[in-house]
């Protein structure tokens, strides 16, 4: 059973605050409040919506449609990495994601590009996309070298195993300690190979390697990873743990979602990946003006 009480050591009191902005390819991102990241999957096997977006006409829209709804960056994947996932090749990534990337390049708001290839980073950011966010934390032999040579952000995610064999029975010592001491690592890797603190977010990966108790740890614990110093991204929208505590298949847990989503926020995310932009931004609004009235009120 995971230990409950935190076994990090208190950091130094500079490195116990984020950089307040984010450097994210052409765009500097005031990190004073949250921002939602909307989720556009183009394929056709994502746990929550598959098939729907793969259509790069219909992805288009609906990434347009995020942006109206308020999101503060676009996360375009072409490649699922629910558990069991199977990998796509490069030539298939690549031609479900060039379509989409091109066409919203322009956009007033960053693209972020969530790939573990190295080559499809490099292809992303030609493209015009100014995040690479990679479940493998830049592990993939030359995903260093893709990254460092632009001014792009990365999201350096923990993840136990692969997509394929991720859920076959983790086990943790203590998952807080774990994580953050692999996060805490990859950061250190990417600011060496010459990736500024600025340009670095963290994420724990709820969902990837972990049972539903180690997610409710790692969100209950969140402030941990955020006193690494660096921006903490949470991706919970519709995940399996708010199914197994509620009973709700995917397009059912909004609610849950929203919640868990405030939770993270009141924890110490900075960033919040979600399918659900207008309902998640709404609520992070009430917890911040609760906050910092004067920001959110005349």
């Amino acid at each position: 059973m995971d230990q409950i009480t935190p076994i990090i050591p208190p950091l130094p009191a500079a490195f116990t605050s984020p950089p307040p902005t984010l450097q994210c390819g052409r765009f500097t991102l005031p990190l004073a409040h949250p921002l939602v990241m909307g989720i556009v999957n183009i394929t056709p096997d994502s746990f929550s919506d598959g098939g729907q977006f793969l259509d790069s006409g219909r992805a288009i829209a609906r990434a347009r449609q995020l942006l109206e709804l308020g999101a503060d960056i676009l996360d375009l994947g072409a490649e699922s990495t629910r558990p069991g996932a199977a990998p796509v090749g490069e030539d298939e990534e690549w031609s479900r994601l060039a379509p989409v990337l091109t066409a919203l390049r322009d956009l007033p708001i960053p693209l972020s590009v969530d790939t573990m290839k190295p080559a499809i980073m490099r292809r992303a950011l030609d493209a015009g996309a100014c995040m690479i966010n990679d479940v493998a934390a830049l592990q993939t032999p030359g995903a260093l070298d893709a990254v460092r040579a632009s001014q792009a952000a990365v999201c350096l995610m923990h993840m136990k195993g692969d997509p394929r064999t991720m859920q076959q029975s983790p086990d943790y010592d203590d998952v807080v300690g774990e994580v953050a001491g692999f996060l805490s690592s990859r950061a250190q890797v990417a600011e060496n190979a010459g990736i500024s603190r600025q340009r670095i977010v963290l994420d724990p990966g709820f969902g990837f390697g972990k049972r539903s108790r180690h997610n409710l740890t790692l969100l209950r614990r969140l402030q941990e990873i955020a006193n690494l110093g660096y921006p903490v991204l949470a991706g919970l929208s519709r995940k399996s743990l708010l199914g197994t505590l509620t009973g709700r298949a995917a397009p059912g847990r909004l609610a849950a979602s929203v919640a868990a989503a405030v939770l993270a926020v009141r924890n110490g995310a900075s960033i919040i990946r979600a399918h659900d932009v207008a309902e998640t931004r709404d609520a992070i609004l009430v917890v911040k003006a609760l906050e910092d009235p004067d920001h959110y009120l005349n």
